[in-house]
């Protein structure tokens, strides 16, 4: 497939000064005028931060760790993705969530300011899962590989470049991180590090708990470490997207779940682009409290 910029913008529409799907764009006002309610859990990220993960994590709360109960459909229609929209209307989050009863576990990848408003008029509980952009950057890069609906990005440098300037969906990593740190003093909002998840899961379970108002019990820990492990999940037809159809997802060019580990970028950027990223880096976050490590 040719990578030319023509070529490479036929799959997305700006919006709100944000690069998006333009199937998501064209549906827009079905995501914008949608209605919370108050039980609503919202899981926020910007795209291949960990958001199955946690997402299964938070099934598994509020399934009390039935690990069956997590086997009877899919992922993404236990949770479904509140913006995702296709042609043929097999995907449509929206339709997906008003049909589904409460409590309602919704998947986004929106920014604070295009979450549907009645989100935060309803006090609802927001799981924000931050990760760092390096590593990012290389997840992301798969996925367009291996998923429908998006156009060749090119060598790994090239789709570097692209989404260190916005020019991937969802715009911005930095501008995205930053917005939703600044929700971290409100007490619906949750921050979690995906670094910090993979150094000691066991605490931030627990920290999602408490969030969650749920009573914590040892047995239900261990159940909830032991099915969300990253192994278990890749090998899970119901959370690795392997029931989707190769047209949709190949998993041949690459699994949806690769690695699941932190630092993997070391054995995809070279020096010299390490050091530009780096440099980007500095200039977009100087005035941020935000800290990320990119190992552990």
């Amino acid at each position: 497939m040719d990578s030319s910029n023509a070529d490479y913008y036929e799959y997305f529409e700006e919006m709100h000064g944000i690069l998006m799907y333009k199937i998501f764009v064209k549906y827009w006002d079905d995501v914008e005028t949608f209605q919370a309610r108050t039980d609503d859990i919202v899981i926020a990220s910007y795209p291949k931060s960990g958001t199955t993960w946690v997402s299964e994590i938070i099934y598994m709360i509020y399934k009390e760790g039935d690990v069956e109960k997590c086997k009877e459909v899919a992922i993404f229609d236990r949770v479904p993705f509140l913006e995702c929209r296709d042609y043929e209307d097999n995907m449509n989050g929206v339709k997906q969530l008003k049909e589904m009863a409460s409590p309602r576990i919704v998947k986004t990848h929106l920014p604070p300011e295009l979450l549907p408003a009645s989100f935060w008029e309803k006090n609802c509980k927001i799981i924000y899962v931050c990760r760092n952009p390096k590593d990012i950057a290389v997840s992301y890069y798969y996925f367009f590989l291996m998923a429908r609906g998006h156009p060749n990005p090119g060598s790994f440098p090239e789709f570097v470049e692209k989404f260190m300037h916005a020019q991937v969906p969802y715009g911005s990593w930095y501008k995205h991180v930053k917005s939703w740190w600044e929700k971290r003093t409100n007490p619906h909002v949750l921050i979690l590090f995906y670094e910090d998840m993979k150094e000691d899961i066991r605490k931030e379970v627990m920290k999602l708990l408490q969030f969650l108002e749920r009573k914590p019990s040892e047995e239900l820990v261990d159940k909830i470490i032991q099915h969300t492990s990253f192994q278990e999940m890749k090998n899970n037809p119901y959370t690795n997207y392997t029931t989707l159809p190769e047209e949709i997802m190949n998993h041949k060019v690459s699994p949806f779940m690769r690695k699941g580990i932190t630092g993997d970028w070391k054995n995809h950027f070279t020096v010299a682009l390490n050091e530009r990223f780096d440099k980007h880096y500095g200039q977009q976050m100087k005035e941020s409290t935000l800290n990320l490590r990119t190992e552990i």
